[in-house]
């Protein structure tokens, strides 16, 4: 797609410098405009400007057409590397996250159930009070 977008670039510059050339030097389109054909010089230049004029709307609209085939084809592989990036970083981000484990806490609070199993429990008579020192 590269090597067609380049060859109508320079399709379009040849075309503008030959249109130029014409245009500003009267005496090279009068020579060019006379070439294969017997009729009035007013006529020929007039199927001169008729052609130069054709030829640009070819190349014009040639042009627009690859630019714009050539720009949806960049902002779909943009779209396709940026998926490719978000599910990498999806990827990464699950590879870091850390695993959850059904293990107690380190430190463990005291729930309700756990304080009424504590008042439930049988008494085992006074506890021995801590030596002091």
């Amino acid at each position: 797609m590269l090597a067609l977008k380049r060859i109508v670039t320079v399709a379009v510059m040849v075309y503008l410098l030959l249109a130029l050339l014409f245009l500003l030097l009267p005496a090279v389109r009068t020579n060019v405009a006379e070439l294969g054909s017997g009729v009035l010089p007013t006529e020929n230049e007039r199927n001169f400007f008729y052609v130069l004029s054709f030829i640009g709307v070819v190349v014009l609209a040639l042009h627009l057409v690859i630019e714009n085939i050539d720009s949806s084809v960049l902002r779909r592989t943009v779209t396709q590397q940026d998926g490719k990036i978000n599910e990498l970083k999806a990827k990464l981000y699950d590879v870091h996250q850390p695993t959850t484990s059904t293990t107690a806490p380190a430190v463990s609070y005291p729930t309700a159930a756990s304080a009424a199993e504590r008042d439930q429990a049988p008494n085992q008579g006074p506890t021995a009070t801590p030596p002091t020192y």
